[in-house]
């Protein structure tokens, strides 16, 4: 079990590990949001408006 069964190096590894992780957080923070979470709003096009004002809320300060 050397490096030579290795399908990618462990540098490429931690970014794609990074990257997965921010989406995480970023679903993990939108869950917070009751409304969203249990998908009160039926109809997509409230499911969606209410999925944007709450990431702008998230993401800018």
């Amino acid at each position: 079990m050397g490096s030579s069964l290795r399908k990618m190096s462990a540098a490429a590894t931690r970014r794609i590990y990074r990257k997965r992780n921010v989406v995480e957080r970023c679903f993990n923070r939108l869950e917070q949001w009751r409304d969203l979470a249990t998908r009160y709003a039926k109809r997509a096009s409230l499911y969606q408006a209410s999925l944007v004002l709450i990431a702008a809320v998230i993401w800018l300060p």
